[in-house]
């Protein structure tokens, strides 16, 4: 439910600008996938409403675009060899320096960041974060390109002008909106959204064992998701998805969602 939640929003703000609202499954990490969830997600967003724009873009068939922009920092300079383990990184995950891999050891592709810790929310307006890490990795040392390049060459390369995630994924948002400029590109706007929390302050999400979104509930759901968003409810007698979505997008106003920082909690959680 975080995620349709995050999925619900984007789409209201998207639709209310007359914008077109793009799907992109992010598979860049085989060991960790499970087979057919992206047709899980698929089905889930289609039995809310929620139909996207465009074809479906996989971040597994994009390895070649990632590769080029790669090699294309490259020549910048500002990528480094890391061979760091998990416990020799600093506390916000930056290597900063401390190794100095020899030709025998398996190392990742990092960037210098040159990042401030502010900026300018969609929905917020200006935010000020705690300073970020100082430097981002890339590449794995296995090979897999990591979510912070691909994220940012998909927005690139699909001329994306919204961002509308969760408040999870606001930490990221400096070191993003360097990178685009780093390829010459102007960042799209970013929005982030409060998080849904169990009954033990944690995050809703497979790691805190969450169920999955109930198809069968979808008109309920959307219901519960607009309040928790704290907007106008749809009225009573509207009784399908498309309706309950029709009369959400045009009385959209973000300015009344819950802000950031807000534990969400559904009522029968």
């Amino acid at each position: 439910m975080g995620s349709l939640l995050s999925a619900l929003a984007s789409y209201l703000d998207a639709r209310s600008h007359n914008g077109e609202w793009l799907l992109r499954i992010e598979d860049l990490d085989p060991p960790r996938e499970v087979a057919g969830a992206d047709d899980l997600i698929k089905r889930t967003l289609k039995a809310h409403g929620l139909v996207w724009d465009e074809t479906v873009v996989y971040q597994s068939t994009r390895l070649a675009s990632y590769s080029a922009v790669l090699d294309r920092l490259n020549t910048s300079g500002d990528l480094f060899a890391c061979s760091c383990t998990r416990t020799m990184l600093g506390p916000n995950g930056a290597c900063d320096a401390r190794c100095t891999p020899n030709a025998s050891e398996a190392t990742s592709t990092r960037i210098q960041l040159k990042t401030t810790a502010k900026f300018v929310d969609h929905f917020w307006g200006e935010r000020c974060l705690p300073a970020g890490p100082v430097d981002q990795i890339l590449r794995r040392k296995d090979g897999l390109y990591a979510y912070a390049l691909a994220v940012v060459v998909d927005d690139a390369d699909q001329q994306i002008t919204h961002v509308v995630r969760g408040e999870d994924l606001e930490a990221q948002t400096p070191a993003q909106e360097f990178l685009h400029r780093k390829l010459g590109k102007e960042p799209p706007s970013y929005g982030h959204v409060p998080l849904i929390y169990n009954e033990f302050g944690k995050k809703l999400s497979k790691q805190t064992g969450a169920p999955p979104v109930d198809d069968s509930r979808a008109l309920e759901n959307l219901r519960a998701l607009l309040e928790l968003l704290n907007q106008p409810p749809p009225e009573p007698e509207l009784a399908s998805v498309e309706a309950v979505l029709a009369a959400a997008v045009s009385r959209w106003e973000p300015s009344k969602m819950p802000s950031a920082s807000t534990h969400l909690r559904l009522r029968d959680c």
